[in-house]
Formats: structure tokens, C-alpha cells, sequence
């Protein structure tokens, strides 16, 4: 069984194209995995160069200018995205002023392709550190690691105290202070982030991702979703649904 729910954990991880529901803009993940600092996941969507992504608009009758214009145009979405993420406003608007320099001194459109996955997966690294500016020490930024690595299974604090060759007792304490909640609270918290994702990017049900994440029922995971959310996972999917069908309509 954990065998199982660590294969459809990473089935999920790597989103490939037949789990990801077609009503929703494909923009919204690409955004989102590099706000959440997911860098093999952006590596894997940057692999189709940019020349070549759908729905690409004419935004100018040459085609060098045309990839320029729309490099520049994402390049900005990744700043704002990673600002709302929490990065520093001079560190995101500095990044995007370098490539965007970068982007004009390229003289072919294949070297636009190519800066594109640079600029983005640079973005995606600097967010996944962000997780980690508060911390220390090496020990913590590793049980950090082991989580997010992890989320598919039950992970308790003897497991991470083994993994960095500490006590429980002084794991627990060290931990609330460098990351500021503790160790229960802090996978809950990555569990139900990753609960949002695949409600709203996969049709998982909610018992579905309730085992994969290893919750103790689906009861209990729908209890600690709605204090954590507001809403049932349910209602969760619907309003996200809603809200990207109104994105779309706003953009034709």
C-alpha cells in the first residue's frame, strides 16, 4: 500500500499532461510551480522551447521581435508571481532586468528558446530557497528536505531525528525556533498546500488524495482542510474551477 501511494504521489509531482484537467489554463501551473520554488517540475515544462509553446500571439510581424515581446511579457507574470511568493521586490525586479537585457542582445530566435528555462528555472531555485532563509542550520534545512520529499507517507519526528542524527527532544525544540511552528504543523501545512494542488490540478477525488497523503481518513482530512481553507475540498475544486473559467474568458 505505501508502495502504491508513493507511486501516485509522484505520478502527481511529475503532472503529466493526461492528469491535469483540461478545463484549466495550463499558464495558472506554470505560474505556480515556479512561485512554489517546484524547479524539476519547471524544468520539465520549460523542455518545448518557447517558439514553440500553444497559443503564442502575433505581437509582431518579425518573428525575433515577436518571441522578444512575449519573453519580455513572461518574464513579468514570473516577477509578479514570485513577489506574491515572497521575494524581495528588488531581488525579482532586478532578476527580470537582467534577462530581459539578456533577451535583447539575442540576435536569433533559438536563442530566446533557450534563455526562456534559464530565466525561469533561476526563478523557481531562489523561491525554493526562500522556504529556507529563516533556517540555520544544516539539520533543519535537511528535515525540510525529507518532507517535501516525503509527503506521500506518515512522517514523524523520530523518522526526521533519525535522519539528521538528532534527538526528538532537541529536533522538536530547534525546529520551532528556526521555522517558528512545529514539526506536526509544519507537514500538515505542506500536506494541505499539496491537497490544493491536486484539486485543482488532477481529478483525484478527495478520498483519493486523502490516502495518497497519507491522511488517517478522509474524514479527518476533510475536517483540517476546511479549518485550514474555509472551505471543503469540494467546494475547494469548484470555486477554483469557476475562477479559471472566468480567466479564460477574460482572456479570449
Amino acid at each position: 500500500m505505501d508502495l502504491n501511494k508513493e507511486m501516485f504521489y509522484k505520478d502527481f509531482v511529475q503532472r503529466e499532461d493526461e492528469f491535469l484537467r483540461a478545463p484549466f489554463n495550463p499558464e495558472i501551473e506554470f505560474y505556480s510551480c515556479i512561485k512554489a520554488g517546484d524547479v524539476e517540475r519547471v524544468r520539465e515544462l520549460c523542455k518545448d522551447p518557447l517558439v514553440d509553446k500553444p497559443g503564442l500571439g502575433k505581437l509582431s510581424n518579425d518573428p525575433l521581435q515577436n518571441l522578444k515581446f512575449h519573453f519580455v511579457i513572461t518574464t513579468a507574470l514570473v516577477a509578479r508571481y514570485c513577489i506574491q511568493g515572497g521575494m524581495d521586490l528588488s531581488a525579482a525586479y532586478g532578476l527580470s532586468d537582467y534577462f530581459i537585457q539578456k533577451a535583447d542582445q539575442c540576435k536569433r530566435t533559438e536563442d530566446i528558446s533557450k534563455l526562456h528555462p534559464k530565466m525561469c528555472i533561476e526563478y523557481a531555485k531562489r523561491m525554493r530557497d526562500l522556504r529556507k532563509n529563516s533556517v540555520c542550520s544544516i539539520q533543519i534545512a535537511q528535515c525540510i528536505d525529507y518532507i517535501y520529499d516525503h509527503l506521500h507517507a506518515r512522517i514523524t519526528v523520530a523518522e526526521l531525528a533519525e535522519h539528521v542524527h538528532l534527538s526528538e527532544s532537541y529536533l522538536s525544540r530547534l525546529f520551532k525556533k528556526e521555522v517558528g511552528t512545529s514539526i506536526s504543523d509544519y507537514i500538515r501545512r505542506q500536506k494541505l498546500e499539496t491537497a490544493k494542488n491536486m484539486l485543482v490540478y488532477s481529478d483525484y477525488r478527495s478520498a483519493e488524495i486523502a490516502t495518497i497523503l497519507c491522511f488517517p481518513s478522509q474524514s479527518y482530512f476533510t475536517e483540517i482542510f476546511h479549518k485550514y481553507t474555509g472551505m471543503t475540498p469540494g467546494e475547494y475544486r469548484r470555486s477554483h474551477f469557476r475562477e479559471s473559467m472566468e480567466d479564460s474568458q477574460t482572456e479570449s
